[in-house]
């Protein structure tokens, strides 16, 4: 097949064809040339994707940030070389990269998409995340910043399976999305056989259409009709559309077309497979520039003042959060907050009720919870999400993921540990820290008082990346002053002298039993040193390794599980040549039930009274035992 010039002007039906033959043959190679990928996943949607980039997409590939540029987003990101194909015919990657780097080390055409490419808004491979996600961006278009810009999005039918898909659904088709179309690609398999549904397209649909969205039923490689569907969707008003697409996996190569067994590899005959598909062409087309717009620069009063509570005070730490968080709002209108539903208890409403307009009500659907944050951020807004910490497990998927796409995004869980109380062990967060550590590049912070909280809220808006915040659901003294500073990585040492025999280790409502046990030491005549370690990651090593020195003992106590909360933080800062102190760890071991909080706080062997028998008995322990890590 010949090659054909570049094009100025939007492709005739039958060059369309010859574009989407062109990226199958592109992915075809790329896998080829990498040894592994899933081509077959991409020849499916070949047409799908040649329309939107002949004649649909709005983008300027030189100014990835352009305001007015169309988002897409390949849900079913395993079908990257499609994506990596599509950015050769528009120019923005080489031949030479795509055939040569593809799923290498250091090259940035990965496997699966992330944003190391600028035309990629987030990660995908977990599939189910897209389409979600997607409805962050185009609700922040709509709804936030009034721009023109569609957002696209390429679904796989396997996926459809996700709950996430339909939380998104249910939340696009309820806000009216009319700049969101979802592509679905029903090519009728998936990795082990036929999905659930096959190639019958009005299940798809009655069941999407329920959600209020509008359906197209098309046959996915006739370029006429994927056109017009297209074109109807930009016209639809008051609903997103979903364009289900009749496919065919492996389109084009009848040793693979439709049939089991192919996927997420090779082809096994590629040269051949390449010459059935008419040969390698070099066709680039001509993408629509995006109409102009301009985001809207957000203002603020950097001076609106913090609250102040006052020493002695009982102020939960979530009462603190909502306050601050409203006053953030104040100072940057970038700020945005979503809720789970739970506005009221997690004190995110106080900020809906000051800045209305910019707050999300995404209702008991935490996955959609992130997803929309992840979303809205990456149309330059600045996200809260918050919820009780124990829901948070349900959307631990896209926080992973948010990671991967370096998401600028705050989570807020409230109602966290043994000390909610009665409401009983479905409703305490005891794996949450651990859950947010792992996460690459978070910071997680877990104050103890009202002014610690209010300026942990305001000190996240300015550090970059994934920050957790743990709040507590009963009121706790105010201990420090309005205007202490608690840098991220920084700790407080409470109590402090030069012949402490014991350091007492705490955070958020383990610190004021820490302090308390540290009062029943005194009157022992044995001196404590406190340390609130309201920063767990990244957590101060320098404190906690100048107190293991002066005391060798410590005394963690965490409303926690004992797996990987503030326990294992501070033993991650010894070894490697730091003797490792004497370590006793007081955490939640047991099954929780209903009870007030100190009944809690006894049963789980983390109150005052716990932490001081500890200590006892770890001033009785002789430091010699003690061993390098």
């Amino acid at each position: 097949m010949n090659s054909m010039a570049t094009q100025d002007r939007v492709l005739n039906d039958a060059q369309i064809a010859e574009l989407a033959q062109q990226l199958r043959v592109d992915a075809v190679r790329a896998a080829a040339a990498a040894g592994s990928g899933h081509p077959t996943s991409s020849m499916s949607a070949a047409e799908l994707t040649a329309v939107l980039l002949a004649r649909h997409l709005h983008y300027d590939f030189d100014d990835p940030a352009a305001p007015g540029n169309d988002h897409l987003i390949f849900s079913k990101g395993h079908a990257s070389p499609l994506l990596y194909a599509a950015y050769v015919a528009v120019g923005a990657v080489s031949e030479e990269e795509l055939l040569t780097t593809y799923r290498r080390f250091g090259s940035r055409l990965e496997g699966h998409p992330t944003p190391k490419l600028p035309w990629v808004d987030v990660a995908t491979g977990s599939l189910g995340q897209g389409l979600p996600i997607g409805v962050g961006v185009a609700l922040s278009g709509k709804r936030l910043d009034d721009l023109p810009y569609r957002t696209w999005v390429l679904c796989g039918d396997s996926e459809l399976t996700e709950g996430s898909v339909w939380e998104a659904l249910e939340m696009a088709g309820t806000e009216g999305l009319d700049n969101l179309t979802a592509l679905l690609d029903i090519n009728r398999l998936g990795q082990r056989g036929p999905t659930r549904h096959g190639w019958d397209l009005d299940s798809y649909a009655r069941r999407i259409r329920a959600f209020g969205w509008h359906t197209v039923e098309i046959d996915g490689h006739d370029v006429a009709a994927v056109d017009q569907a297209m074109t109807e969707a930009a016209a639809t008003r008051g609903a997103p559309t979903a364009i289900i697409a009749r496919t065919r996996k492996g389109r084009g190569v009848a040793e693979v077309e439709n049939k089991e067994g192919f996927h997420g590899k090779p082809l096994p005959h590629p040269e051949e497979a390449i010459r059935e598909l008419g040969g390698v062409r070099h066709l680039r087309v001509h993408v629509q520039p995006p109409e102009p717009a301009r985001r809207p620069t957000p203002g603020g009063d950097p001076t609106a003042p913090l609250p102040r509570y006052r020493l002695g005070d009982q102020v939960a730490t979530r009462d603190a959060f909502g306050e601050a968080l409203a006053v953030l709002g104040t100072r940057r209108e970038d700020v945005v907050a979503l809720d789970g539903e739970v506005g009221d208890s997690t004190r995110a409403g106080v900020f809906g009720k000051a800045h209305p307009e910019r707050y999300i009500e995404c209702y008991i659907a935490e996955q959609q919870l992130v997803a929309t944050a992840v979303g809205v951020g990456v149309c330059g807004r600045l996200p809260y999400a918050s919820t009780f910490a124990a829901f948070l497990t349900r959307a631990h998927d896209f926080l992973r993921m948010a990671a991967i796409s370096r998401s600028d995004l705050k989570v807020v869980g409230s109602h966290a540990g043994v000390s909610i109380g009665a409401d009983g062990p479905s409703q305490m967060a005891l794996e949450d820290l651990a859950m947010m550590r792992t996460l690459h590049g978070s910071t997680v912070l877990y104050p103890c008082d009202a002014n610690q909280t209010a300026r942990l809220v305001a000190g996240l808006a300015g550090h970059h990346g994934i920050g957790y915040l743990r709040t507590t659901r009963g009121s706790t003294p105010v201990i420090y002053p309005p205007d202490e500073e608690f840098p991220i990585g920084g700790s407080k040492v409470l109590r402090s002298a030069p012949d402490d025999q014991v350091t007492l280790i705490g955070a958020g409502v383990t610190l004021h039993e820490a302090l308390a046990a540290a009062d029943q030491l005194i009157a022992d005549g044995t001196r404590a040193r406190v340390i609130d370690l309201y920063s767990v990651k990244p957590v101060d090593t320098q404190t906690l390794r100048e107190a293991a020195e002066i005391t060798g003992r410590f005394v963690v106590a965490e409303d926690h599980h004992p797996e990987g909360g503030l326990s294992d933080a501070v033993l991650e800062c010894f070894g490697n040549g730091h003797p490792m102190p004497l370590l006793t760890r007081l955490a939640v071991h047991t099954m929780p039930g209903s009870a007030t909080p100190d009944q809690q706080m006894h049963a789980a062997g983390i109150n005052a009274d716990a932490i001081s028998a500890a200590a006892r008995k770890l001033v009785n322990t002789p430091l010699t035992t003690v061993s390098p890590r």
